[in-house]
């Protein structure tokens, strides 16, 4: 089965509070985008897909993709206004994937072991996402006051990639269109896994992930990341 990752590096990411984008930023001597990259050119994934801001296209072509040689990455796309518009820019280009894992390009620290594992899910599911389990007590909050307590052992943390069957996906997105023009709506689309399950009610697989496949998005992320990678050398120069 031919197995595509479509990776979105397409945000802004203003809550980093930087004039350069969030992937973009320097880590250690590498773009963030770069160790997302690197992941999934070492994984067992037969292509890339890479969707960025129109304005980046020529840069991550020239300065990500063709420097540090990922020579799975075979289109740098475009993206759309929205999250969920960007991956229909990258399934577009999909066309010959069975399946497809789309990652989050600002998680830098997935590793080619949660990669496979969905890799394998998604072939019996066709539908898994990678996700935690919550440790903090959740609260609902309505106008400043608490109005309820989810029973903690019932909630999850989503993570990427989020993984389907191709044909499962572009359906969703078909249905999903055809209701914005009956509509006239555009819904509040926060992740991939939404738009299966509302539109086909295809029931989505969790598969347990690591906690440090975390998402920058605040400076304080970014610190964290860090620190993850000096654990990472730490570790590897004791084995050695």
């Amino acid at each position: 089965k031919h197995v595509t990752a479509i990776v979105l590096a397409a945000g802004k990411g203003n809550r980093m509070h930087s004039d350069i984008p969030k992937q973009y930023m320097d880590m250690q001597g590498y773009p963030v985008i770069y160790y997302a990259l690197k992941a999934f050119e070492e994984s067992k994934v037969d292509d890339i897909i890479l969707v960025t801001g129109a304005e980046d296209v020529a840069f991550c072509t020239k300065d990500i993709v063709q420097k540090y040689h990922f020579t799975k990455v075979k289109d740098v796309v475009p993206g759309g206004a929205e999250r969920y518009l960007s991956v229909l820019e990258g399934l577009k280009k999909a066309q010959n994937a069975d399946y497809v894992l789309i990652h989050d390009g600002a998680r830098p620290m997935i590793g080619t072991e949660d990669i496979e594992k969905s890799m394998q899910m998604v072939e019996q599911e066709k539908a898994c996402v990678l996700a935690t389990p919550v440790k903090d007590t959740i609260k609902v909050v309505t106008k400043g006051y608490v109005t309820d307590t989810p029973d903690r052992d019932t909630l999850w943390a989503m993570q990427t990639p989020q993984s389907f069957s191709t044909e499962l996906l572009r359906n969703a997105y078909i249905q999903l269109e055809t209701k914005q023009k009956k509509e006239k709506i555009v819904p509040n689309i926060t992740d991939d896994a939404m738009i299966v399950e509302y539109m086909t009610g295809h029931k989505i697989r969790i598969i347990p992930g690591n906690y440090a496949n975390i998402k920058i998005t605040t400076p304080d992320d970014f610190y964290t990341m860090r620190a993850l990678l000096d654990a990472q050398e730490n570790a590897q120069i004791y084995i050695d």
